[in-house]
């Protein structure tokens, strides 16, 4: 007789998930608050579950993202979680959008470092015409200059915008959720969830392709992230980063700090389970959390970024490498998936 906590029964279990999702049947809500209820001991039968997964999809890819904070800080909006925000007092660089020079610059150290995407994000409620024309300005010249794809993080956009968006070259629209819809008016009062939907919906009717994801560590119920990633699979998402609270001083959220390296893996394998053929990516944060186990974090998220972040510093990208060879996966610029 196999006893239900028994560690072959654990690892059943969580195969027979991983089987029911690869035969194409999606997993409960249920299911889902199952993997973020499991104990630690359960993890390393998590992670192979999900890197069942992760491989059907992505093999052993690895794509690398390279980000640039066009405009910092000077932001009107109250998230709680951001260093630009309105209500922060945290010792960040602030200034108005950089440079065309800059950005290609921006541009000219992501495809060294083996980027598949450039991502041109700037603070802000929402993009003002200069900034609109700023980005119609620099997208051609990157598109031109490198072999880079191109996400835009502008804040809440109007149809006009997305298509603008997509006419200059831009491939897809970042916008995170950041948690579920119930636990949004806790973390910001300046604008809504509906508000990010929208944008959401703007966005894939231009026939941009979305990158949207969010935020754990806020505070947040285990019914929140549930919520956010059945609402991130409703979008057919293609591109998910999760982040992971790096409280920074002078934020509202600076005193939380209650995450654990096996919090954020039960997050990924949950995000991977609901939203399989979607790009999972190890966002901010995961130096801070995940620490030594990072690398067990690819083997069910796909991506990571490479270098900095908003606000705060990431580790080397040499790193970075070092971890991508020693698991055995390879960088590649290829979209694997094409199944949304």
């Amino acid at each position: 007789m196999i006893l239900a906590n028994s560690p072959s029964a654990i690892q059943t279990r969580w195969h027979d998930l991983a089987c029911q999702v690869l035969s194409g049947e999606a997993i409960s809500h249920k299911d889902a608050l199952s993997i973020l209820e499991s104990s630690d001991g359960e993890i390393l039968h998590l992670v192979a579950a999900a890197f069942q997964i992760r491989f059907r999809h992505f093999g052993k890819s690895v794509q690398l993202y390279f980000l640039v904070n066009a405009k910092s800080g000077l932001c009107p909006e109250d998230c709680s979680y951001c260093s630009q925000s309105k209500i922060s007092s945290a010792a960040i660089e602030k200034y108005r959008m950089l440079s065309p020079d800059q950005l290609l610059d921006g541009a000219r150290v992501a495809a060294e470092r083996g980027s598949k995407t450039y991502c041109i994000v700037i603070s802000g409620r929402a993009p003002s015409e200069r900034e609109m024309q700023a980005v119609e300005e620099i997208v051609p010249l990157v598109k031109q200059q490198f072999d880079l794809k191109i996400c835009a993080c502008l804040g809440l956009l109007t149809k006009e915008n997305a298509s603008r968006l997509k006419d200059c070259g831009v491939d897809r629209v970042n916008h995170n959720l950041n948690t579920g819809h119930e636990h949004y008016e806790k973390i910001c009062s300046t604008h809504s969830y509906a508000d990010r939907l929208e944008t959401l919906h703007n966005v894939r009717d231009a026939g941009l392709e979305l990158c949207s994801g969010g935020i754990i560590g806020m505070g947040e119920s285990f019914r929140d992230l549930v919520d956010m990633a059945f609402e991130l699979r409703k979008l057919r998402t293609e591109s998910i980063p999760l982040n992971f609270l790096h409280a920074i001083e002078g934020t509202p959220l600076e005193k939380r700090n209650d995450l654990s390296p096996q919090d954020c893996l039960r997050a990924l394998c949950m995000m991977r389970f609901v939203n399989p053929v979607s790009e999972l990516r190890i966002a901010g944060g995961r130096e801070k959390h995940l620490r030594s186990l990072q690398p067990l974090a690819l083997y069910v998220a796909n991506s990571i970024f490479v270098g900095d972040y908003l606000t705060t510093k990431g580790q080397a990208p040499e790193a970075d490498y070092q971890m991508i060879t020693d698991l055995g996966f390879e960088i590649t610029k290829t979209e694997m998936s094409a199944e949304l």
